[in-house]
């Protein structure tokens, strides 16, 4: 089996270094001193689970690699409409792209029987720019249970979680989705074919769609926001809003609202992706996470105040941090 990672970064370098360590022909695509450090020391994984060292092949040019079995996005969803010339040299007739991304992928419509089958969603596929990039087809949905950090270049720590969770946009249990998750189990990871992905994308979604905005919001982590009274309330409002548009298209996964804020409360001291992101200056991703939201309850006529209004505010916040980025 031969593996492209485009976007080698956190979790993109740990799946990478786990598959080479299990047997696959792997190649990460990368830049900067983190390529630098991997190309001269491989990928040092530093993990509760036992530390290890891999070294797959490392470049920045994805015509040194050619067409490969499987492309595994470790971009930001964001990225993916401008990812062609990375992505385009890997494709052969039967590549799948494994996108290990959080919120609504813009292939979730795809293949699945209802009144919405092969609707595009705007907000997180505007113009069809990413289907154009990424055909459907080719896509196989990935959750991600895994936290992960760049230490220093070359060097990830893998702080918990194995399961990365795939399956068929279409609901099927396909024979790429099996070579691959015995691929992934062979490198010391979990990786269940799920007859409906789309469970596991609302059951992640719930804590994304409220904690990560709120976060950025109030410079807040996870524990500070579970303790304060009223943004607990307002996680709880926005988690059953994002249920009832989950049910409006079709997906009802079997999850308590209470469960779901308690766990998050355990995570602790914990900063987002987003709220770091935002320290750091870059593009925050809340497309996918809360205006593809936004935009399915429309198409339901599903009432979701709660979620608009937290939209507004944090839409108005990407802007901001992004003109003051590029000052």
């Amino acid at each position: 089996m031969k593996v492209a990672v485009v976007g080698a970064g956190a979790i993109g370098a740990y799946v990478g270094a786990a598959l080479h360590r299990g047997g696959a022909e792997v190649h990460l695509i990368a830049r900067g001193p983190h390529l630098a450090a991997m190309r001269r020391d491989g990928v040092r994984v530093i993990s509760p689970r036992g530390d290890f060292t891999a070294r797959p092949a490392a470049t920045d040019d994805p015509h040194e690699v050619g067409p490969v079995d499987y492309v595994l996005l470790g971009l930001k969803a964001h990225s993916y409409a401008a990812a062609g010339p990375l992505i385009r040299p890997l494709l052969h007739q039967d590549t799948a792209v494994i996108a290990a991304q959080n919120g609504i992928p813009w292939w979730y419509f795809h293949g699945l029987p209802g009144p919405h089958t092969g609707r595009r969603i705007d907000s997180v596929d505007p113009g069809g720019a990413v289907s154009a990039t990424l055909p459907p087809a080719r896509a196989i949905g990935c959750v991600v249970y895994a936290a992960t950090e760049i230490e220093s270049p070359g060097v990830v720590r893998h702080l918990e979680g194995t399961r990365f969770s795939i399956g068929e946009p279409d609901l099927t249990i396909s024979r790429r989705c099996l070579h691959f998750s015995e691929a992934m189990r062979a490198g010391g990871l979990k990786c269940p074919v799920e007859p409906d992905l789309r469970n596991d994308i609302w059951i992640k979604l719930l804590g994304n769609i409220s904690f990560n905005p709120i976060s950025a919001l109030a410079r807040a982590t996870m524990a500070q926001i579970c303790r304060h009274p009223d943004t607990r309330s307002l996680v709880e409002s926005m988690m059953r809003e994002t249920l009832a548009v989950a049910g409006a298209v079709g997906c009802h996964p079997k999850i308590s609202v209470e469960r779901r804020i308690a766990g998050a409360e355990r995570v602790g001291e914990h900063k987002t992706s987003t709220l770091q992101d935002l320290e750091k200056g870059k593009p925050l991703e809340l497309d996918v996470l809360l205006a593809a939201v936004v935009e399915l309850a429309a198409l339901t006529a599903t009432p979701v105040p709660t979620l608009r209004a937290v939209h507004a505010l944090a839409d108005l916040l990407a802007q901001t941090s992004e003109t003051r980025s590029a000052a």
